[in-house]
């Protein structure tokens, strides 16, 4: 007789009802193979005994049992399993006990060498630099838990519960067009808008609606390597021009287009990515006089607007597109915090309704009450608070990484200090390679992270984003403290080579 009171166990103290506890033992015996299929399984009052469980608890696990087709109940002669399960391919015992998790398919898949793996576990010990992110401990929980739980409470909120437009809430769409018209120049109504999850998902889009494979889009030879590997993911031919003090050189720009159609342009306007420039005005003017000339699409990557220490920020592309060329994408996460994933696209009506089509495919609608809270905390003021208390603590924050970066490792970086944003563009003396400054690092609880995709285009600039927001003023130091400790290891005397 099958070992029943060995094999099966169960504990009282989980929350799981002992019949589904039995009922899905059974299942995985059978699975395995160790009850095959026309097996006769022993009487409810047996195994109740066996189990010391009641009889009821057994007859209501065959039953589930059966409901699922695991067995089938023949008259006057008992439970059995069924007949008509395929035989199981036996797995050895060794091979069980060792993993518990498969770790490849069964199958074959399509794979994509151009995607990074986005690597998330951290450790409390290890001080982590960041290309400028957000510092997450000044995000305004309690009036956004406010917010969300007046509107939860609210008797209406059912008719948001359901599915809805796949260009996002309606009520967020008003509030952000009249946010952007006053704060950006924009020109829009909420018929220009698309909610995203953030602006990653509407670079996506974007994309997938402008280049199909050997479709030619222009960007700079540093650029921000998401949009490259997305560009890329779609086959697109990437050409690359020059960058410098006032962005990207818009005037190589237009001897591409006189040799050959583009579908776009990808262009980090106010601070450029990586390297924080700011596209000039002049330069501009001309780049959406060239759009409407030869009839491309300019992507506008607005990723860090709000954050403006030296002067009040340059109004965007899309302030003075005329034609309908830009797409303007933007988001909120940056801003506030990275896990509320609210984005925008604004674009042609024609060009954003179908955007919403596509978006209806991967993700269906966003978080409607999410939406409607950030539409009451954008309207209420709060966002608008909540930036400029952080222009205070950024701009004190940026001062005292600069000083004290130039002051302890300036044989080691040359650097500019940026005018806005949350980064500051690095470039490590020829002396030394991120390699192993990176190798170095770890011994010190210092990780310097992906370093490789500020080099995408192959330009041996040894220069890194460094993000200084997320910081506060003794991290700012250790983080200093470690980069020293880092270049002693390596024991290299610095010469001037940058």
């Amino acid at each position: 007789m099958f070992p029943y009171k060995t094999s099966l166990k169960l504990n009282k103290s989980l929350k799981e009802p002992l019949y589904l506890q039995l009922a899905n033992q059974f299942i995985l015996l059978i699975r395995e193979g160790k009850l095959s299929p026309g097996t006769k399984l022993v009487g409810s009052r047996t195994l109740a005994d066996l189990l010391q469980v009641h009889r009821k608890t057994v007859v209501a696990c065959y039953e589930e049992l059966l409901l699922q087709g695991w067995v089938e109940s023949i008259p006057k002669k008992g439970t059995f399993v069924n007949n008509s399960l395929p035989l199981v391919q036996k797995v050895a015992l060794a091979d069980t006990i060792k993993t518990t998790k498969n770790e490849n398919s069964g199958f074959n898949f399509y794979q994509n060498n151009h995607l990074l793996e986005k690597k998330a576990e951290k450790r409390e010990e290890v001080l982590y630099i960041n290309d400028g992110t957000s510092d997450t401990r000044l995000t305004p929980t309690e009036e956004i838990a406010r917010i969300y739980r007046k509107i939860a409470s609210k008797k209406s909120i059912y008719t948001f519960l359901d599915y809805n437009s796949t260009h996002g809430n309606i009520k967020l769409r008003e509030v952000l067009a009249m946010y952007l018209n006053s704060s950006r120049g924009l020109k829009i109504t909420k018929d220009n808008i698309l909610i995203t999850r953030g602006s990653q998902m509407g670079m996506w889009l974007s994309t997938q609606l402008l280049l199909k494979e050997n479709d030619v889009i222009i960007v700079g030879e540093t650029n921000y390597s998401s949009a490259d590997i997305t560009f890329q993911h779609q086959k697109a031919q990437i050409k690359r021009i020059s960058v410098d003090e006032n962005g990207i050189v818009v005037e190589q720009i237009e001897r591409i287009c006189k040799e050959q159609p583009i579908k776009a342009v990808y262009v980090t306007s106010h601070h450029h990515h990586p390297t924080t420039v700011t596209l000039s005005a002049e330069r501009r003017i001309h780049l959406l006089n060239l759009a409407q000339k030869y009839n491309f699409a300019i992507i506008e990557d607005d990723y860090d607007y709000d954050f403006n220490y030296n002067h009040a920020p340059i109004l965007p592309l899309a302030s003075h597109d005329t034609s309908g060329n830009v797409i303007y994408i933007g988001s909120v996460c940056k801003t506030v915090a990275p896990v509320f994933r609210i984005g925008y696209l604004v674009a042609s009506e024609d060009f954003v309704n179908e955007a919403a089509k596509l978006r209806g495919y991967i993700d269906r609608q966003g978080d409607a009450l999410l939406e409607l809270t950030f539409a009451e905390f954008i309207k209420s003021g709060d966002l608008d608070r909540h930036i400029r208390k952080l222009m205070r603590i950024y701009l004190q924050r940026r001062d005292l990484f600069c000083r004290l970066l130039k002051k302890e490792l300036d044989g080691y970086f040359q650097f500019e200090v940026p005018k806005g944003g949350m980064a500051i563009w690095v470039q490590l003396n020829k002396q030394y390679s991120w390699n192993e400054v990176a190798k170095e690092a770890r011994k010190y609880q210092l990780e310097i992270g992906e370093w490789q995709r500020y080099g995408l285009a192959n330009k041996k600039h040894n220069a890194i984003r460094i993000g200084f927001a997320s910081y506060n003023d003794n991290e700012i130091k250790l983080l200093i403290e470690r980069l020293k400790q880092t270049f002693n290891g390596i024991k290299k005397v610095p010469i001037k080579h940058f």
